[in-house]
């Protein structure tokens, strides 16, 4: 070949790789452009959608404590174990470790694992609420698809003592019952979020940013004191069971503030251990469950007596034979007690001389005074399921209605209500609001009974524990006590049971100044004795003079 030509030659395929390599470096530099600048959002969301994830960090629940600062409700860091199916390649072995380590059958572990990889899941809960020693436990394993989240649990100190005020959450931390339910939006707190980086394997390799900081939720302190919660606790579960009751509940209130300072029912439950099933045994009885309260309604009866003028605690009342008929119906006491004082009807519980004294006056009489210290609506408490009770109100009152009514049948009430109305008696005829939270302010009330007639109701209520009275096992030494006795056949299949019986006991002490009220309401007992002064009334006695001491007011008798 011509050696010009075969320059050229060369120079021409020089110049054509050359260009080629240009080309190429152009359209490197033109890709890199594109994908630094013009693509980088895209690039960079596509990379954020990988890696970067939106997480939800638990806020901590709020401690429930008693007035004394005392925990009723605390929570505690668990952990819950999940599964990523698709990463997991578990071996015999395998699960027989890991179900001794969370206390599962390792054939439950592996039929849930199937189950989740049939359907092509990458999350599934294999237990919740582990101890952070468990935990530590299964993160020694370093099983490829086995994942560790941190939770918080509620844990509940005082157990069954307390269950059916505080009540419980799910395992989510959310309120289910009681108070938890009634103040769950101030108790949760706020979850806070924040953006972190996460690897394949779905570990927190660094946190990116915080969008909203978590806030704690905020701490209820109770009105009720752990200590009397406790005695009267005891002292309610002993009586239940030495009356062969079906269940029991009593409610301690102070006078002065309308604190509830106790309010317990038995059988109870332990929060801690979530039953599957939510019966009787959870609900707050104090408030959900109404009853008739047979005579414990005679001293807001009597009350009503006084009010009209028309009588005095020492008006004389015939009651002779024992017996009067009423309409086509006959109300009975239980002897024939004669003529008999006022103060002495309410000391014997004659229902033959309050229909007397109430028949005799305008039939609204006693439904305006019962009305007045809230029978009949709700206590506003404040607690799920509070029941307001029944107290109608006749267009045209028979004789016999308004008879039974002074004897508290025909009206249902709460253990609640029945321990307020008391404690109008004890306050001078003053109503306060009754609370489950700690006062700080004095609250001033309403006066719904003149103050005179109160404070005669309580001096008759004090005749009440004397040694002739109907409950002379309320006495307590060293105190004045005042109180009433209630026995009550219990309504069943549209009538009354002829041997089944509420038995019931409200007192006030100490009389000449009085602190506490104490209502105690026994449900069937189905022991030697049934009466309110036999069953209810050895157990206020308890409660009432363990609360006295424990509160450091001095006797007065």
């Amino acid at each position: 070949m011509n050696p010009k030509k075969q320059t050229a030659f060369i120079s021409w395929r020089f110049y054509l790789v050359l260009s080629m390599i240009a080309l190429a470096s152009f359209g490197l530099v033109c890709r890199v452009f594109d994908l630094a600048v013009l693509d980088q959002p895209f690039l960079k969301r596509q990379g954020d959608d990988r890696v970067l994830r939106l997480v939800s960090t638990p806020a901590f629940r709020g401690m429930i404590v008693d007035r004394n600062n005392s925990p009723l409700a605390v929570s505690t860091t668990v952990y819950s174990l999940w599964m990523n199916p698709r990463e997991l390649a578990p071996s015999t072995s395998t699960w027989t470790t890991l179900g001794r380590l969370i206390d599962m059958k390792p054939a439950a572990l592996l039929t849930l694992y199937k189950r989740n990889a049939k359907q092509k899941r990458e999350f599934a809960y294999l237990k919740r609420g582990l101890s952070p020693e468990v935990a530590a436990n299964l993160k020694a394993l370093n099983l490829p698809g086995l994942y560790l989240q941190r939770d918080y649990r509620r844990y509940y100190p005082e157990g069954e003592i307390a269950a059916q005020i505080i009540g419980m959450t799910n395992i989510d931390d959310q309120g289910q019952e009681g108070l938890e339910l009634a103040y769950d939006h101030v108790l949760a707190g706020e979850p806070g979020k924040k953006w972190v980086v996460k690897d394949r394997l779905g570990r927190v390799i660094s946190d990116v940013e915080l969008v909203r900081e978590q806030k704690r939720g905020l701490d209820l302190i109770l009105s009720i004191d752990k200590r009397i919660q406790y005695l009267a606790y005891r002292e309610l579960l002993q009586g239940m069971t030495e009356s062969e009751a079906s269940s029991a509940t009593a409610v301690v209130l102070d006078v002065e503030t309308g604190e509830v300072l106790a309010m317990v029912n038995v059988p109870s439950f332990n929060p801690n251990k979530r039953p599957l099933t939510f019966g009787a045994h959870v609900r707050n009885r104090a408030v959900t469950d109404l009853f008739e309260p047979g005579s414990t309604m005679k001293a807001i009866s009597v009350a009503s007596v006084l009010e009209s003028g028309r009588y005095t605690p020492d008006t004389r009342v015939d009651t002779y034979p024992g017996w009067i008929r009423v309409g086509h119906n006959v109300v009975k006491d239980g002897k024939n007690n004669g003529v008999l004082t006022v103060r002495d009807i309410v000391k014997h519980s004659s229902n033959v001389g309050v229909t007397k004294m109430v028949l005799g006056l305008p039939p609204d009489h006693l439904w305006e005074l019962l009305h007045r210290v809230g029978f009949g609506e709700l206590t506003q408490i404040g607690f799920p399921g509070e029941q307001s009770g029944s107290l109608v109100r006749h267009h045209t009152w028979g004789s016999f209605t308004l008879a039974t009514l002074a004897f508290g049948y025909g009206v249902s009430v709460t253990t609640l209500q029945l321990a307020r109305a008391y404690a109008i008696l004890a306050n001078h005829g003053k109503k306060l609001p009754v609370s489950l939270l700690r006062v700080g302010a004095m609250p001033t009330g309403e006066a719904v009974i003149a103050p005179n007639v109160a404070d005669q109701m309580l001096s008759m209520l004090e005749s009440v524990i004397s040694k002739d009275g109907t409950a002379p096992a309320a006495r307590i030494t060293g105190y004045r006590v005042a109180g009433k006795t209630g026995t009550a056949r219990m309504a069943l299949g549209g009538g009354y049971h002829e041997k089944r019986y509420i038995s019931s006991f409200v007192g006030i002490a100490p009389v000449s100044h009085p602190r506490f009220v104490v209502a105690v309401v026994v449900n069937d007992p189905r022991g030697k004795q049934f009466y309110g002064g036999a069953v209810a009334a050895p157990i206020f006695a308890k409660i009432m003079e363990g609360a006295l001491r424990l509160m450091d007011v001095a006797p007065d008798a």
